[in-house]
C-alpha cells in the first residue's frame, strides 16, 4: 500500500490514477491530520509526501515519520514544486529517501516507486551481519551500532553504508553507488551521494572516518585508514 499526502486535488487524483493503473494500491490524503491517523492505524509500504501543505509543513510530517519506531525506516519520496538543489538537499538531509520535483512524468514516478519497493523487498529477504571499523550492521534487524550504541539511519543511509562495508577497500564511483542504492540512473545528480555520505559520517561520529573520499573517483570504506593524504572530506 502506498500513501500519498498531497493537498492539490488535481495532482492527487492524477497521481492516484497513474499509480493504480500500474497495479499498485494507493490512498490519497489532503490533510496531514488525516494522513497521521491512517499511518497510526496501518503503516504503508511507501509514502509520497508533498512539502507545501495546510496544517503543517511536509518536512514536519517527515520528521514525525522518522521519529516513530514503526515508520522510521519507511521508504519516503518527497514530491515538491521546489526544484532547486538547496530544496532537494534539505529534503534528503531531513530523512527522505528520494526527491522528485513537480511537474513530474508518470514513467519516472513509477520507476522511483519500484526502486523503493525493490529496496524494501531486498531488505526483508536478506540476513547479513557486517562488522568492521567499529561499526556493526545487521540487515535482518535493520540495525547499525557503533560501540554498542544504536545509530538511527534513514533507509538510503543504511543501504549506502551496507554497500560500502560489503566492498571494504574498494573504491566505488558515485555512478555505481547511485545505480546500486537508488536502483536507477540519477543522471546529473551525483550530489545526492555526497549529501548522504556527509549525513552518514555525521551520524557515525568518529567511526565515520572509515568512509573515505577518493578524489575524482568516489568513496570507499577503509576500516583502518592509513593514508589521510589520499582522501579528503
Amino acid at each position: 500500500m502506498i500513501y500519498l499526502l498531497e493537498d492539490d486535488q488535481n495532482i492527487r487524483d492524477f497521481t492516484i490514477y497513474a499509480v493504480e493503473s500500474a497495479g499498485y494500491e494507493i490512498r490519497g490524503f489532503a490533510l496531514p491530520s488525516a494522513f497521521r491517523a491512517a499511518v497510526e492505524e496501518h503503516a504503508p509500504d511507501v509514502v509520497l509526501l508533498d512539502i507545501m501543505l495546510p496544517e503543517e509543513n511536509g518536512l514536519s510530517v517527515l520528521r514525525w515519520l522518522r521519529s516513530n519506531t514503526a515508520t522510521k525506516m519507511l521508504p519516503i519520496m518527497m514530491l515538491s514544486a521546489r526544484s532547486t538543489e538547496y530544496d532537494k538537499v534539505l529534503g534528503l538531509d531531513s530523512g527522505a529517501d528520494d526527491y522528485l520535483a513537480k511537474p513530474f512524468g508518470v514513467m519516472e514516478l513509477l520507476s522511483r516507486i519500484r526502486a523503493l519497493l525493490r529496496r524494501t523487498a531486498a531488505q526483508s529477504s536478506e540476513d547479513e551481519t557486517l562488522c568492521c571499523g567499529g561499526i556493526l550492521l545487521s540487515t535482518a534487524r535493520h540495525l547499525v551500532s557503533v560501540k554498542e550504541e544504536e545509530i538511527v539511519l534513514t533507509g538510503k543511509e543504511f543501504d549506502l553504508l551496507a554497500m560500502l562495508m560489503r566492498n571494504q577497500g574498494i573504491v566505488l564511483s558515485r555512478e555505481r553507488i547511485l545505480q546500486s542504492v537508488w536502483g536507477y540512473d540519477y543522471t546529473g545528480e551525483s550530489r545526492t551521494v555526497d549529501v548522504h555520505i556527509r549525513t552518514l559520517r555525521a551520524k557515525l561520529g568518529e567511526a565515520g572516518n572509515a568512509v573515505e573520499t577518493v578524489r575524482g573517483v568516489g568513496y570507499r570504506f577503509q576500516a583502518n585508514p592509513a593514508d589521510p593524504t589520499e582522501a579528503t572530506e
